[in-house]
């Protein structure tokens, strides 16, 4: 299924939207703090903007890298799914082994090593939403449980006996059950997901941050028809996992959907922000967005005069927009930057 055949145009706004939109969305969902303004322009200009954490410009880099080492890796060609692929992805993400340190309740302090491209050294578990404690693999069983994971994966794809869609929710299932690594498998998990579609012309997806509940929810409900034994949910059946399935499918017709009107949009005045179409009240915001985009040094003044209202109308309408985070004011040469996007004249 693919998105054929697009204009230049089409693709550049296609590939700006998803790479702002994947990168902030899944760093965000693990506790990244950057806005979706700072992240489009660093990952698009190279800049930085406003406070942040030095980490997380650093990991919001370090996952473009691997986004884009894994849509190489698809451009390849057909080579099978390797651990050595995966492990070499959770290197680029993590960069370098780090130290995480722990206050203990009696007092005191505790630490340990979080390995970049190797799998883990110690348990790992979390606490659900309901205040459970969810155990995944054991460092020792990890090993085998992924090289179980990859030879199915290998031997579903050869069979053609799911469907794409299928494969990767399954994939990602059992893959978020083993938790192979001390740190960044959702992020892998999310990655990996995309390398399966991509493999097979589909187009990759956003999970959204915004949407973390239902996602979360969906594997929950799954678990509870699995079971907790990590190794039920390493080899859990397409038949055990519906519920995710269903969630999944729906995450990748809705992407599909927002492709699709994003790139049949002819309206110049249409508006798209972190996957969704804008909704304005009064048509002189889109008309502001069109202007700051052409000419990102406009002046209150210049505004008014274009478009018609008064200097003060003009600048509660971008004070609004600003909140919203689809327009952002550089720091710099303090310059206005569209954060929105539109198809028409992509910026």
């Amino acid at each position: 299924m693919e998105l054929q055949p697009l204009s230049e145009a089409q693709q550049n706004g296609l590939s700006r939207r998803f790479t702002i939109e994947y990168n902030y969305n899944s760093n965000h969902i693990e506790g990244n703090t950057l806005t979706y303004g700072q992240t489009e322009l660093l990952l698009l200009f190279g800049t930085v903007s406003g406070e942040g954490h030095l980490q997380d410009f650093s990991e919001m880099k370090a996952s473009q890298v691997g986004l884009e080492m894994m849509s190489q890796e698809v451009k390849d060609g057909n080579m099978p799914m390797t651990q050595t692929f995966i492990r070499q992805l959770h290197k680029t993400l993590l960069r370098e082994d780090y130290t995480v340190y722990r206050n203990l309740p009696g007092g005191g302090q505790t630490s340990y090593v979080i390995h970049a491209g190797q799998y883990k050294t110690r348990p790992n578990s979390v606490i659900t939403r309901y205040g459970d404690r969810f155990e995944y693999a054991s460092p020792e069983e990890t090993p085998s449980l992924m090289t179980d994971l990859v030879d199915w994966y290998n031997e579903a794809e050869a069979s053609n006996k799911y469907s794409v869609v299928e494969l990767a929710a399954l994939f990602h299932y059992r893959y978020i059950r083993i938790h192979p690594f001390e740190d960044g498998n959702g992020r892998i998990a999310r990655l990996m997901v995309n390398y399966i579609l991509a493999r097979h012309g589909w187009p990759m997806i956003v999970v959204r941050s915004r949407k973390k509940q239902d996602y979360l929810e969906a594997l929950h409900k799954t678990d509870l028809v699995v079971g907790f034994i990590p190794s039920a949910g390493a080899h859990a059946s397409l038949t055990k996992i519906r519920t995710f399935v269903k969630y999944f499918t729906k995450l990748v017709e809705d992407e599909l959907a927002y492709n699709i009107a994003f790139i049949e949009n002819k309206d110049r005045n249409m508006w798209w922000y972190d996957g969704e179409q804008l909704s304005f009240r009064t048509p002189n915001a889109p008309r502001i967005l069109r202007f700051l985009n052409d000419d990102p040094y406009a002046t209150y003044a210049k505004l008014s005069d274009e478009i018609g209202i008064n200097v003060s109308a003009i600048q509660k309408l971008i004070d609004g927009m600003v909140e919203k985070g689809y327009i952002q004011r550089r720091d710099t040469d303090k310059s206005w930057h569209v954060l929105a996007s539109s198809i028409i004249n992509p910026s």
